[in-house]
């Protein structure tokens, strides 16, 4: 696939500009700054994409999930290029510790491990002898457990109608496979993403237009449920200093005290996910809709 051409939208730029040229957290007094360019599109022709993660060397995964594929693109050249089909209608995507690519794969309501050569390894199914409702993003923890969502979207893949199970959660796959219940109580969980440290969890309840913080514990527990901020989410992601990336309308950035810090439009209807991408892990990578779009930070990502 081929990248396109940068979008030229003077009045988007200048908002852009207006919205994020020095925004800074109030309680560390660390500044969070963006460089005064709008996103560039790479690419739009897509049905709806998602799922971004970032590779060990910088290159971005994400998927277009109503045609079944996983794309990547390169931290070297910019461009995209298809990485798999029969991607198991993947949705989120992360990279494991030993560089495995995991995949939300709701087809068959699965959680996949794809290795390098992309032969897949299912690693979990259904919880409680249910199948899952369908997981939908993920994160991966310093030991190698997995945090996922499992909301129910019908699909018109499937031939069920309604789900098996009672309640939609946030589930942990521990690094000897054992599966439980991580938090629950949801309308529609959605974006997850932990901490630099891994001490923080963020969940999104977005069917209930709400962000809570949990504290991990030792055993993988997370601890009672706080709330954030008054916004749910799609996807979302972290940035070195603590600042959480939530997406919706655009993408909106808040520092860790809750404070909403700055708010960055995308021209389309939808923005679904984002992650920080590229060798620096400086490039924020955004999927929203039909397109994918680039952006040029002076913060980084988690690595």
């Amino acid at each position: 696939m081929n990248a396109k051409t940068p979008m030229k939208a003077p009045s988007f730029t200048f908002l852009f500009t207006l919205l994020l040229t020095t925004l800074s957290c109030s309680s560390n007094k660390s500044t969070l700054l963006l460089m005064g360019t709008a996103p560039t599109l790479v690419a739009d022709d897509y049905a709806f994409t998602e799922g971004p993660a970032v590779a060990p060397n910088g290159d971005v995964y994400f998927t277009d999930q109503p045609n079944n594929r996983i794309y990547r693109w390169s931290a070297e050249t910019e461009k995209v290029a298809l990485y798999m089909e029969n991607a198991g209608r993947s949705n989120g995507l992360y990279f494991d510790h030993k560089g495995n690519l995991l995949a939300c794969a709701d087809e068959n309501f699965e959680l996949w491990q794809i290795d390098n050569n992309q032969e897949v390894k299912v690693l979990a199914d259904g919880f409680g002898q249910k199948n899952f409702n369908g997981p939908n993003d993920l994160w991966v923890d310093k030991k190698g457990g997995i945090y996922f969502t499992d909301p129910y979207y019908q699909r018109d893949y499937w031939t069920r109608q309604a789900p098996e199970m009672d309640q939609q959660r946030v589930y942990y796959r521990s690094p000897k496979g054992e599966i439980k219940v991580a938090a629950d109580h949801f309308i529609r969980p959605n974006g997850i993403i932990g901490t630099k440290k891994g001490k923080t969890l963020y969940i999104a309840d977005i069917g209930d237009k709400k962000t809570y913080r949990y504290e991990v514990q030792k055993d993988g527990r997370l601890s009672e449920r706080q709330l954030f901020v008054n916004m749910g989410s799609d996807g979302m992601t972290i940035d070195e200093n603590g600042n959480l990336y939530l997406t919706g309308n655009g993408v909106t950035i808040f520092n860790p005290e809750g404070e909403q810090i700055g708010q960055i439009p995308i021209p389309q209807k939808w923005t679904a996910n984002v992650t920080f991408g590229g060798k620096d892990r400086k490039t924020l990578f955004i999927t929203a809709g039909p397109a994918v779009y680039t952006l040029k930070l002076n913060v980084s990502g988690v690595k």
